[in-house]
């Protein structure tokens, strides 16, 4: 199959240890990263990821090891990322928005034998947090761990000046476990890794309480670096600015791994800040920038703004808020026609991005080489034919392994195809065309939430009886997180003891932007005393569009922008 795939690499190639020694020795002494004002060509970077690599194996990593890496978006977990996977380990990207409950189920479920990490980040220890949390660690020999709640954890590494305890060890210590690594078996582990072998485990919420664990092998990342820094036409000019976190799929494919795999320059944010975002825009003359449309809008709104030059900016959807201020004139290039899903690891469809606009904005794309799509009917698994409505299933090069520790007739049907549980249908063009989510799933920002984890968060919540999230639509997020509570009148709960109490059980990103209040007569319920959920969301909206609530910049029964009821 990769034969037709219109790749430019030996198919041997495809796994992450050849793909970053393949853009070393083609871009060599070209800049490959921009972080905290140090440039990194792409030497260094495949040099720095050898020595890590070397320093795993020094520490008895072996094939098939699972390495966890809970950093932010720098240098280090580039190279973090490089080195496990060039001997054959696999890379478990850990949530940095993650609080401890969940960071702990990631490190389990994954069966983390390594775990490489910053110590602090944003006012946060979450070096002290994992230590407090987990007293044996501290009180454990590095490579010698012995944690109940964590079985398969071993050792920890952690970037950063003096450790506080034995059981974790500095960076440099790790570094150092691999003076009498040679040359010769970092190339030998890197040959026998091939791209059919385990690479990755990225956790995404699903629709249980737990997020899932979507195994990917090492082709995936690759096929789509390369593919994705072809359909978005760029070239080693392009300097690319991300704050799309790389401990998902979009942040590893669709910015770093495309940058890369186009020889252009990765502009690194650790956390995204406006004003030092703009900074770093402007004077890298960056050409692309990849943000969600909640941040252009931070960035198109800052008060230096009007001082800014971003006419370098080429490659930015017309509709961003950045686009005027760059100076855009003409509808040009987009992304946003594509279809795609961490289990396909970004796109399973796309178009070009100089596609005619027309065609863009109105399609998700035709499917990429060694990619199928079929539509189904969701109640019979019967495939439908053109211009009909039914659930998108996908097959192909790029789809997941399975989800870790699940039985894989437990992800595919019988032929292969997974039931994504999104809607939508295929012209007669060979055009599709998502047209929303069947299941009860939430996208906001750029990222998935269980409303299942959310109800069973609150499951406890003093003063509520029950908590159930809905979505509703947002022009710039897609879609924000409403709580609908149910209170227990004798002990009424208030909006801000709520959101305390969330915050404390899951990450910040899931906690919902704004809490309504309904009384127990307010809503409708099935036979089996189920809530009636899409006449709960329609509530939601007219009381939002009544009380012209703002969220987030956007105030519903707005007559310029009205929302669909």
């Amino acid at each position: 199959m990769t034969k037709d795939l219109d790749l430019p690499c030996d198919p041997t190639h495809l796994t992450l240890g050849h793909f970053i020694s393949d853009m070393a020795s083609i871009h060599a002494n070209r800049i490959a990263v921009v972080f905290e004002g140090a440039e990194t060509t792409y030497q260094e970077l495949e040099s720095q990821s050898r020595e890590l690599a070397r320093g795993l194996i020094g520490a008895g990593a072996v094939k098939g090891a699972r390495i966890a890496v809970f950093m932010a978006n720098r240098l280090e977990w580039i190279i973090s990322a490089f080195a496990v996977t060039r001997i054959g380990c696999v890379l478990v990207p850990v949530n940095t928005f993650a609080p401890s409950e969940e960071r702990d189920y990631i490190l389990r479920h994954s069966d983390t034998s390594l775990l490489l990490m910053q110590p602090n980040l944003l006012g946060r220890s979450l070096l002290g947090e994992l230590l407090d949390d987990h007293p044996e660690i501290a009180r454990g020999s590095s490579g010698h761990l012995r944690c109940n709640a964590l079985p398969q954890l071993r050792r920890v590494a952690s970037l950063e000046g003096d450790v506080p305890s034995q059981g974790v060890e500095s960076w440099n210590t790790l570094l150092g476990r691999g003076s009498d690594v040679p040359d010769s078996l970092i190339a030998n582990t890197c040959d026998e890794t091939l791209p059919s072998d385990d690479g990755l485990i990225i956790y995404t919420s699903g629709t249980s309480s737990r997020p899932k664990g979507v195994l990917h092998r090492q082709r995936a990342p690759v096929i789509q670096s390369y593919r994705l820094a072809n359909y978005m036409r760029l070239g080693p000019e392009d300097r690319v600015f991300t704050a799309q976190p790389f401990f998902w799929t979009a942040g590893i494919a669709w910015s770093l791994g495309a940058t890369l795999a186009a020889g252009g320059r990765v502009l690194l944010q650790e956390t995204f800040r406006p004003g030092d975002a703009l900074d770093l825009i402007e004077t890298q003359r960056a050409t692309v920038v990849h943000a969600w449309p909640h941040q252009e809008k931070l960035l198109a709104e800052h008060e230096t703004i009007e001082e800014r030059d971003l006419s370098s900016l080429e490659k930015i959807e017309f509709t961003s808020l950045l686009a005027p201020i760059a100076g855009l004139s003409q509808d040009n290039w987009g992304a946003y026609s594509s279809y795609g899903t961490t289990e396909t690891f970004t796109p399973a469809a796309m178009l070009p991005s100089d596609t005619p606009a027309e065609i863009r904005h109105r399609t998700h794309g035709r499917p990429l080489p060694g990619m199928q799509i079929r539509v189904i009917e969701p109640d019979t698994g019967e495939a439908l034919g053109p211009e009909s409505s039914g659930e998108i299933t996908v097959k192909g090069i790029s789809l997941m392994r399975s989800y870790y520790k699940v039985a894989p007739e437990h992800c595919f049907d019988d032929l292969g195809f997974f039931r994504t549980q999104d809607g939508g249908r295929i012209d007669e063009e060979g055009y599709l065309h998502w047209t929303g989510r069947l299941s009860d799933m939430i996208k906001t920002g750029g990222a998935n939430v269980s409303p299942l984890e959310i109800e069973i968060a609150l499951t406890d919540c003093p003063g509520l009886r029950a908590g159930l999230a809905v979505g509703v639509p947002h022009p710039s997020l897609g879609e924000v997180l409403v709580l609908c509570a149910l209170p227990i009148q004798e002990m009424i709960s208030d909006e801000e003891t709520i959101r305390s109490y969330l915050r404390e059980r899951i990450s910040s990103y899931k906690v919902p932007r704004h809490i309504l209040f309904f009384e127990e007569n307010e809503i409708e319920f099935t036979g089996n005393q189920k809530i009636q959920m899409a006449p709960l969301r329609k509530k939601v909206l007219q009381r939002l569009c009544s009380e012209r609530t703002s969220i987030a910049g956007y105030r519903y029964g707005s007559e310029d922008e009205p929302i669909d009821l």
